[in-house]
């Protein structure tokens, strides 16, 4: 099981550290929009941000994960990613 860090300087940007065979770093920015359609303030933006590197971990390696995105682009390459991440909130 991959270990997730998620910490922010700002409500926007997230540095994500994914510990599993290898070490990998992310930046991924957040809308607030897009925040409050998935989330709706059920959770902080962190935990959107750490499900959502848990949904992508159930898909793909850490390796394969992009090194710098905005949440929204995981509906590009997993069109049901939305729905399941409101599921797991």
């Amino acid at each position: 099981m991959a270990s997730i860090l998620v910490s922010s300087d700002d409500s926007r940007s997230f540095d994500v550290t994914v510990e599993s065979d290898s070490v990998t770093r992310h930046r991924v920015t957040l809308d607030p929009v897009y925040y409050q359609m998935l989330a709706g303030g059920k959770v902080d933006e962190e935990r959107l941000i750490e499900a959502s590197f848990e949904f992508l971990l159930e898909r793909e390696s850490n390796t394969s994960i992009l090194g710098e995105f905005d949440l929204s682009v995981i509906r590009r390459y997993f069109p049901e990613y939305e729905i399941e991440i409101m599921k797991m909130l």
